[in-house]
C-alpha cells in the first residue's frame, strides 16, 4: 500500500468516525422531579422532632436504657453533622466551650462524661418529662428560603417534679439530600430578667 493510498484509507475512517458520532443524539440530562418547598408544618415537625429526641435521652437515662446510643443517633438524625458543618450555642456554656462545631462537643453538652468539656453534666440527662416549643409572633417567627429554614422562639421543659424551664431559641434547618429537615444552627439561651 502506498502512502498515498493509507493516507486515504485513514481519511475514510476518520471521516466513517466523525459520522457516527455526528449521528448520534445528544443524551438528555437526567430529569429530576422538583421538591416540594418546605413549609411552616415540616419547620414545626423538626422543632417537635427535636423535642421528641430529646425526651427519648432523659427518658432513657432515667430508666437506665443506653442513652449514650440515643444520643448519637439524635445528633445524626437531627442535626447536620454527619453532612457539614452544624453552629450550635447551648444554653448553659460558657468561655472557650461556648460554641459546639462538631459532634462531640454537642455530645458532651447533651450526656456529659467527656473529659474536654469538664463543664458539661449533660443537659439531656435532666429528668425532662415534657418538651414543647413555641414560634414568636405564632409561626411569624418561621422564615423559609430555598432549602434552608429559620425559627425564633422559645422552648419550654419540664422536669419530673413539675418545673418549668423556658429557653430562649434560635434554629436554623437545611433539607438533606433524604428530603429530612437536619438542624445547622442552634442558638439557646435563657431569657434576660432584668433586676
Amino acid at each position: 500500500m502506498t502512502k498515498k493510498s493509507q493516507m486515504s484509507a485513514a481519511a475514510a475512517v476518520l471521516a466513517a468516525l466523525l459520522a457516527s458520532a455526528c449521528s448520534k443524539a445528544p443524551e438528555a440530562p437526567p430529569v429530576v422531579a422538583p421538591r416540594a418547598a418546605i413549609t411552616v408544618e415540616d419547620v414545626n415537625a423538626a422543632q417537635q422532632g427535636w423535642c421528641d429526641a430529646l425526651i427519648s435521652i432523659a427518658k432513657a437515662h432515667a430508666e437506665g436504657g443506653d442513652y449514650k446510643a440515643i444520643a448519637t443517633a439524635v445528633l445524626s438524625n437531627v442535626y447536620n453533622y454527619d453532612a457539614g458543618m452544624v453552629l450550635f450555642n447551648p444554653t448553659l456554656t460558657f468561655g472557650a466551650q461556648n460554641f459546639r462545631l462538631d459532634k462531640e462537643g454537642a455530645a458532651a453538652y447533651f450526656i456529659g462524661g467527656n473529659p474536654k468539656f469538664p463543664n458539661d453534666s449533660g443537659f439531656a440527662l435532666k429528668p425532662w418529662v415534657n418538651c414543647s416549643y413555641t414560634n414568636a409572633g405564632n409561626n411569624a417567627g418561621v422564615m423559609i428560603e430555598g432549602d434552608i429554614a429559620m425559627t425564633m422562639g422559645n422552648v419550654t421543659l419540664i422536669d419530673d417534679k413539675g418545673a418549668q424551664t423556658t429557653v430562649d431559641k434560635f434554629f436554623a434547618f437545611k433539607r438533606g439530600a433524604d428530603g429530612k429537615l437536619k438542624i445547622i444552627v442552634h442558638k439557646s439561651a435563657l431569657p434576660f430578667a432584668p433586676t
